[in-house]
């Protein structure tokens, strides 16, 4: 696992995708060797195209427009190496395989320190730090756009999936897509502190990316419904007491 801090740098890019390939690779071996007969892979919504996620109000992340293929990250590269991978294992070897790509999964349970954290548990841990009349620093002008997808509703779509006869890629996210500085204010919000906001450089990937579930709709018959700030109270509660507690 990865936030923007660890995959966007650069300073990660072997080991991202050393590791994560060889993850894949052997499992998928191993499969066949012990006559596994269904998998499910998680993928990411890191695979689609930096030319298409220039603008944060219209990001176009369909299922088809995944090529001519140009990631933002060595990360969404190896990804998108993975998913042919799984296909191939399922075309060669009849094991039957599930793709979901995910749009940034959170909640509670979940890394909110250490550098690998993603956005809303990286803010969530700032906040619940922070004193009122402190400044919640945020990577970038904020106004970057994405989707987040509580951690009961990622599994709920996996276990769906498994039991559709639909192998994907398929997008498994929100739809409800929020600029980062609007996430900070959020979860500001919750916390009910007095902060202010205050912009420094970082990365930050694309600028806009947003779950099109229209194809999950189609395969499935369900999509995710729970508004983001419930997923944000319960997270943030969580990282505030790991805290309180450490």
């Amino acid at each position: 696992m990865g936030g923007a801090g660890y995959i966007f740098t650069g300073d990660h890019d072997a080991q991202i995708m050393h590791n994560s390939a060889m993850i894949n690779l052997n499992l998928l071996e191993a499969c066949r060797i012990q006559g596994i007969k269904k998998i499910f892979y998680s993928s990411s919504a890191c695979i689609y195209p930096a030319y298409n996620q220039q603008d944060p109000k219209n990001p176009l992340c369909t299922e088809a427009s995944a090529y001519p293929a140009d990631p933002d990250s060595e990360y969404g590269w190896e990804k998108l190496f993975s998913e042919r991978l799984y296909l191939s294992y399922q075309r060669n070897y009849g094991i039957q395989v599930r793709i979901a790509r995910f749009h940034n999964i959170f909640g509670p349970l979940g890394t909110f320190e250490g550098g690998r954290e993603k956005a809303p548990a990286a803010l969530c841990r700032k906040t619940a730090m922070a004193s009122s009349g402190e400044a919640l620093e945020i990577w970038g002008d904020g106004g970057q756009s994405r989707t987040f997808l509580y951690i009961d509703e990622g599994i709920e779509g996996i276990r769906r999936l498994m039991a559709s006869d639909f192998s994907g890629p398929v997008n498994l996210g929100s739809e409800e897509m929020i600029t980062i500085e609007n996430l900070a204010r959020m979860i500001i919000g919750i916390s009910g502190k007095d902060l202010s906001l205050k912009n420094i450089p970082g990365p930050q990937g694309v600028r806009g990316r947003t779950s099109d579930n229209r194809l999950l709709q189609e395969k499935i018959g369900w999509v995710p419904t729970r508004p983001l700030e419930e997923g944000l109270r319960e997270t943030y509660r969580w990282i505030e007491a790991s805290i309180n507690k450490g």
